[in-house]
């Protein structure tokens, strides 16, 4: 029986290389699958990995219909065994519907990969959908790590260097050790950049950057 799954997991726990990996896999047994992206690092259409590996994909924005191009492809006679559905947390909660339509109704396996809560700590509602509809949910076991040393758990937001906790839901970023990541040349535009913490921190919004400056002397404990 075909299943939709979901893997999940923080930023840096090797989600879309195991995308990669999952695809590689069936490849080599002789199946054909069609890959998935929405909002990649790497520029439209493209799945990438931060080990640096990429491979073109399927662009998904929200007017994009997978129970439609799934079915266009199967009648003018093309193979789809299985899809892979990388960044699924920025999927909408009816395209997720559509994706399980696919595995009832067609016996394709979906592999679904995302975040599954935000730099609020509040659930993608794709990725909502997700565990709501999933198979099978797999938490990611390759373990991001807090600057502290702790199992990283959320994912946090930076603008200028400051941490932030409320903003628009989805803009682009990256976590790169330079700290941050410009979104636009305009200097009225915030640097973005990502970060993964402890619940701890993250609710003190201490991110590694605050806790050098606190080392050194340069802020006050966040706490008192």
């Amino acid at each position: 029986m075909a299943e939709l799954q979901f893997f999940t997991g923080t930023m840096d726990s090797g989600k879309s290389t195991l995308a990669l990996q999952t695809n590689h896999n069936r490849a080599q047994r002789g199946l054909v699958g069609r890959i998935f992206t929405s909002l990649d690092r790497a520029g439209t259409a493209m799945l990438s990995s931060r080990l640096g590996l990429q491979h073109d994909a399927i662009e998904v924005d929200p007017a994009f219909h997978f129970w439609r191009y799934v079915v266009d492809e199967l009648t003018r006679g093309a193979r789809v065994d299985y899809l892979i559905c990388d960044e699924a947390q920025f999927y909408t909660r009816d395209q997720v519907d559509q994706l399980a339509k696919v595995v009832d109704d067609l016996q394709l396996d979906v592999f679904a990969f995302g975040i599954l809560t935000d730099f609020r700590s509040e659930l993608f509602p794709g990725s909502a959908r997700f565990v709501e509809l999933a198979d099978r949910t797999h938490v990611l076991q390759v373990e991001a790590m807090c600057w502290c040393g702790r199992r990283a758990t959320h994912n946090a937001r930076t603008e200028d260097g400051v941490m932030v906790v409320e903003g628009e839901v989805i803009v682009v970023g990256d976590v790169e050790q330079s700290g941050a990541e410009a979104v636009s040349s305009d200097d009225a535009v915030p640097e973005v950049a990502y970060e993964v913490l402890c619940r701890m921190h993250h609710r003190r919004r201490m991110t590694a950057a605050r806790a050098h400056a606190v080392a050194l002397g340069a802020e006050p404990l966040p706490f008192g």
